[in-house]
């Protein structure tokens, strides 16, 4: 997996409307590492263990059903010329359907749901696709004074290189809240917001009872014209 072309499409790593980045964004000169090091290992990088049948399934992980609105997640992983990206580690991360993460570093305003863990994993197959089953995460308030964010999932990519890690977000379409979020209005093209929004598909939602899911359609773009934007 190539690194995405840079142009105007990713958000700057340092954007003051959106308040996190003031303290993570660096301020002393880069050290520069030994060439034939952390970037040169392999990947994917599977972690402890390989990738099982059903990680994609958030809904699934526990005793009982999560709160909240199903819903199936499917594209593809895509190169500069259209074509499927097989073999990539997808990796996703959100709220839950009250707006809270799962990790010691939430401020825990809104309750946690003991069904929903909120991480996910998949491989594209041959053709580049992948399928999350989840659901839909709730926006949260940013910080003191901050806007609400709007429902996004936290998603990461890896490669055949263990440095070609990306990482991005996915929105939804009819989101009220996504033309007042601050990381998308740092992104300067209008098209690389479109990119990161996925859409309805009313052919591929499941109508079922207990199993009703909402269907959308999310591809990736890791280079070219049509890059996907990813956080620097």
């Amino acid at each position: 997996m190539a690194v995405a072309e840079r142009e105007d499409f990713n958000p700057p790593y340092l954007h003051p409307e959106y308040q996190i980045t003031v303290r993570r964004a660096p301020s002393k000169r880069v050290i520069e590492v030994p060439r034939h090091w952390f970037h040169h290992a392999t990947g994917p990088a599977w972690g402890r263990r390989p990738v099982r049948p059903g990680e994609n399934d958030l809904t699934n992980q526990h005793e009982g059903r999560p709160v909240g609105q199903t819903l199936t997640l499917t594209g593809r992983v895509l190169d500069s010329d259209g074509r499927g990206v097989p073999n990539t580690l997808i990796e996703i991360w959100q709220t839950n359907a009250s707006g809270a993460y799962l990790d010691p570093a939430d401020p825990q305003f809104m309750s946690l749901d003991p069904n929903f863990t909120g991480a996910g994993r998949t491989i594209t197959d041959s053709d580049g696709g992948y399928h999350f089953r989840t659901i839909r995460p709730a926006a949260y308030p940013g910080e003191i004074g901050g806007l609400f964010r709007p429902a996004h999932i936290h998603t990461s990519l890896f490669g055949t290189l263990l440095g070609s890690r990306l990482i991005t977000q996915c929105y939804f379409a009819d989101d009220p809240l996504l033309v007042r979020d601050p990381i998308l209005n740092s992104i300067p093209d209008r098209r690389g917001i479109d990119r990161l929004i996925a859409r309805f598909n009313s052919a591929e939602t499941e109508v079922g009872g207990l199993d009703s899911a909402l269907a959308y359609d999310w591809d990736i773009v890791l280079r070219g014209p049509a890059v996907t934007p990813f956080e620097d």
